[in-house]
This record gives C-alpha cells, structure tokens and sequence, in this order.
C-alpha cells in the first residue's frame, strides 16, 4: 500500500517538477544570452525592458549608457541618452534624445524614457541570440503636413504663493511671486521675469515686540545670439529694489561673449565656456553706505569658465568667476563652485558640491550697520571676506552585479 501511494505521488509530481526545471532552465539559458547593460534606471525602466541584463560593474557591461538632461525654452526637458558599446561591441556608439512639455505628467516622461531606450536597444539586442523574439512595429499615421507653433516659441509662466506659521508668541509670514516671458530658438534666446519676495517675522518676548521683515523686487532680461557653433553674444539688463543689499533702485546693464571651446551641439555631454562681460551700474542706496553714498554710478565686468563632463567615470561641473569695478580694483570678488560625482572603483562613489567665494565688493553695505533682529534673522546684509559651504560623501555597493528583479513589495 505504501508502495503504491509513492507510485501515485511521484507520477503526478514528477512532471509538475520536471516541467518546472525545464522552464527554469530555458528562462535561465535566455537571461545568460542577454545583453549586460550598466545605466541608471528605475523599477519602471526594468519592468518594461526586462530582456537586458542590469549589471551594477561598468566592467561587465556590454553596453553602457550615460543619460543627461536639460531644460528647454518651453521649461519642459530634454532627456539624451548616449550608447557606448565595449568588448564585443566596441566601437559602436548611439545618441538618442526626446523632449517633454512642462505640463507632462511623471508618467507620461518615463513612459517617453522606455520608448527611448527601446529604440537604442535594439541594434545591440539584435547583435544577440535574443533576436528572434524582438517585434518593430510603427503605431502611428503619418500626416504630410506639419501644424505651426500659434505661439512663435513664446512661453509665459506665472506663479503666487504664500506661508503662515504661528504660535502665541511667534509669527512668520512669506509671500513669493513670479512672471516670466521667455523665447528659445537654436539661433537665439530671450529670457525675462519680474519678481516679488516679502517676509514678515513678529516675536514676543516678555513684554517686548521684535519685528522685522525684508522686501525684495527685481526684474531681468537677457538676451543671447547665436553666431555659430562655437561662439554667441548677448546682453542682461536687471532692476533691484532689496531691503536686504539696501539698495531703493539698482539699474544693471551688461553686454557679453561667450566661447565655447566644444561645439555647442556637445553641451550636454562636455562644455569649456569663457564668457566675459562689461557693464555699468546705477545705484539709489535707501541708507548711506559705508563710501558715503545715497547713489552712484559705476562700471565693472567679470569674466567666468565653466567646464562640464558627463563621462562613463562620473560627471563633473566646475564654475570660476571673477568680477570688480572699475572705479577701484580693489572691489572684487571671486566665487568658485563644483559639483561632482565620481566613480572610484567598483561600487565605490566620491560624491561633492561645494562653493566658496572672496568677497571684497559689498559696496552697499549701510554706514550704520543693522538691528540686532536684523542681524539674528539675516534681514540685512553684513560684512564679510569669505563665503564658503560644502557637502560630500563616499558611497559603496558590493554584491551580485546583476540588478534586474523589481520587488515593489513594503516599499
């Protein structure tokens, strides 16, 4: 009898078992087949392109992709991705970029991602055992014709927001304003936007009242001509009124070049820019400043580099500038800022952002200094010779270099 029940048991099991292996196997044989990709990509990104292998080790990677965005005219984004193959597949390299409207939804761009990458795969995925299961399909009608932009590339954007927190003996106020007007086209580009700040802070201590509250209002336009791939110029014009830098009118005004050692066309893998700018200022101060002014009228210019690397290593944002006046060159100031993230070795990530500056050039600052409630809650601007702030960090992953599973579950 028990001989029989083992006979029953094993021949209903076995093939449910032998089934089983044979689908993990076939499933396993074409994970091994896969291509082996290294690129940043999120649960979504690995649901809907599950045929790749999603390695963590750059080395092990077929193919690796470096992806870089950045904000066009409309404010939307422009997403690129850049394909480089390795080892069997070195020396072939893709670039793909697609643009997104500021009013897409989160799932509308990462639906636009996949779509993306999809085309960028599959010339390599043929190059693979994986082919014969790859479909190209093409949902969409052309039309001959193309509609016109009614708007000519103008965007316009406005926005009004507010805050009140308090207690019984504390209140905060803050209201923030914008409207801007801008028009990007490859051969040239407007920006303008006028804006508003107010904050109010009421304090009681005791039987004392602390207030205090800052009010700034400024507006700017820039406009920038392309001259060709290497080379543009344009001009920024600028009014300030700030309770904070103590100036009732500031009128900016500065012409400029730039240089960019790479073609412009490159921008978002790698940059090399001079720029240099020459312009005049013309100040209406609200209290006497520390030279004895209440206005003034004075030239300065700058000249600033910036350098930006996007490589399979890390990326690398490096920003120098140095501006003075020309009425005593001893009022400078040089600012210094750099981003980066960079890959060290496998699994291992330096990461850095930091921004440092000489300030000899606060030619506004008031005769008679400020409040104490003033100078506690930075309502006035103060002397300095430096200003200076930085964050970095390592990071560290070991383990498989595989990376495909999703696993949604307690998130």
């Amino acid at each position: 009898m028990p001989m029989r029940k083992f006979f029953i048991f094993f021949m209903i099991v076995y093939p449910v078992l032998t089934f089983s292996q044979e689908s993990t196997t076939g499933s396993d044989t074409l994970r091994k087949d896969a291509l082996n990709v290294f690129m940043e990509a999120t649960d979504y990104i690995k649901k809907e392109i599950p045929y790749i292998n999603y390695v963590r080790d750059i080395k092990e990677a077929d193919l690796y992709i470096i992806s870089t965005y950045q904000y066009t005219g409309s404010g939307g984004r422009e997403f690129t991705y850049f394909l480089v193959g390795q080892h069997k597949f070195t020396g072939m390299k893709d670039t793909l970029s697609f643009t997104t409207a500021p009013d897409e939804t989160d799932d509308m761009e990462r639906a636009k991602m996949v779509k993306t990458l999809k085309l960028g795969l599959a010339r390599y995925v043929a190059k693979t055992p994986l082919a014969k299961y790859m479909n190209v399909t093409f949902s969409q009608p052309m039309t001959e014709t193309v509609s016109s932009d009614k708007w000519n590339s103008w965007v316009f954007n406005a926005s009004l927001n507010a805050y009140i927190s308090m207690q019984s003996t504390y209140k905060n106020s803050f209201m923030f304003g914008n409207l801007s007007a801008n028009r990007v086209t490859e051969k040239s580009k407007f920006e303008s936007s006028i804006g508003l700040d107010f904050e109010r802070d009421v304090t009681e201590y005791g039987d004392t009242t602390y207030e205090s509250s800052i009010l700034d209002k400024n507006s700017y336009l820039s406009y920038v001509k392309s001259i060709n791939d290497h080379w543009s110029a344009g001009g920024t014009f600028g009014i300030t009124t700030s309770t904070y830098s103590n100036y009732d009118l500031a009128v900016r005004f500065a012409p400029g070049i730039e240089y960019d050692v790479f073609p412009y066309s490159e921008s978002t893998r790698r940059m090399l820019t001079f720029q240099y700018r020459i312009g005049v200022e013309i100040n209406n101060y609200t209290e006497e400043t520390i030279r004895f002014k209440t206005e003034e009228e004075v030239g300065y210019h700058s000249v600033a580099g910036l350098l930006t690397l996007v490589q399979k290593w890390g990326s690398l944002r490096v920003r120098l500038t140095w501006n003075n006046y020309f009425f005593d060159w001893s009022y400078y100031r040089i600012n210094f800022n750099t981003s980066a993230s960079i890959r060290i070795f496998k699994g291992l990530n330096f990461n850095i952002y930091g921004s440092a500056a000489k300030v000899n050039d606060q030619i506004s600052l008031p005769s008679e200094g400020a409040s104490l409630e003033d100078v506690l809650l930075r309502r006035k601007m103060q002397a300095t010779e430096y200003q200076f702030y930085t964050s970095f960090g390592f990071s560290y992953t070991f383990g498989s270099i595989f990376n495909n599973v999703v696993n949604p579950r307690f998130d």
